[in-house]
């Protein structure tokens, strides 16, 4: 039986904030990396071969919502001169981004995406959600995604990685052994706050009105691993519509 008074939304946050600063000072649960996502550098690439630096470049602002320890923020900073913004829920996380960016044209906040982003309207060229926004109920996901496209310029990018749904047997698994309220979203067993996991068509649905999906890459980790406990995630680069 779920305890309702767990999960109720004004705990959800501490609870949030204590499991990330505790695994970033000293990580139990998760593999806590320094290194750029991979999954951004092909995203990168990919811009790069049809635009060159157009997007990338000195006088190019980048916003990463839930940026953790500044990792990705770091490697477009020194990769391409980019000015940058992050903002995580973790403390100590931000405060790991700020010491490594001593040097770097990059700012930092410690809040939640749920709340509103401090960013001019048009003001970004490339927005980041990497393993981010499933944290958010339905109606803060929407809200989240009508925050991304007030930010970006038109024609602006956003880089969107999330847990995927479709054919994977661990997160049906969860679904089914630690139900959350709202549907397709569980209780993580070690955070304790609500999850949510997309499918495909659920994530295209979400963003066709405001953005053009250039290209979906999904992951095939889990299948080698019979998902067992991989976890399936897909990538989304995606372009405001002007």
């Amino acid at each position: 039986m779920k305890r309702k008074d767990r999960y109720q939304p004004h705990l959800v946050k501490k609870q949030k904030e204590g499991f990330w600063d505790n695994e970033y000072k000293d990580a139990d649960n998760l593999a806590i990396s320094s290194n750029p996502s991979e999954d951004l550098m092909k995203f990168t690439r990919y811009v790069e071969r049809d635009h060159g630096r157009l997007f990338f470049n000195p006088l190019s602002s980048v916003a990463d919502l839930g940026c953790g320890n500044g990792r990705n923020l770091i490697y477009l900073s020194q990769t391409y001169g980019m000015r940058g913004f992050g903002c995580d829920i973790s403390a100590e996380a931000i405060a790991q981004a700020k010491k490594r960016s001593t040097d770097l044209p990059l700012s930092y906040a410690v809040q939640s995406i749920a709340d509103p982003v401090p960013l001019p309207d048009e003001s970004q060229v490339l927005v980041l959600d990497m393993m981010t926004s499933h944290f958010l109920n339905e109606t803060q996901r929407i809200e989240f995604k009508n925050e991304i496209a007030r930010i970006l310029k038109p024609g602006g990018w956003l880089f969107f990685k999330t847990f995927l749904l479709d054919e994977d047997k661990h997160a049906k698994r969860l679904l089914t052994d630690f139900p959350a309220a709202e549907a397709g979203s569980y209780i993580h067993p070690k955070i304790g706050v609500a999850e949510h996991v997309f499918t495909e068509e659920e994530i295209v649905d979400i963003l066709s009105d405001k953005f053009l999906i250039h290209k979906i890459h999904k992951s095939h980790g889990h299948l080698r691993t019979n998902g067992a406990a991989k976890r399936r995630s897909i990538s989304v680069y995606a372009q405001k519509i002007s």
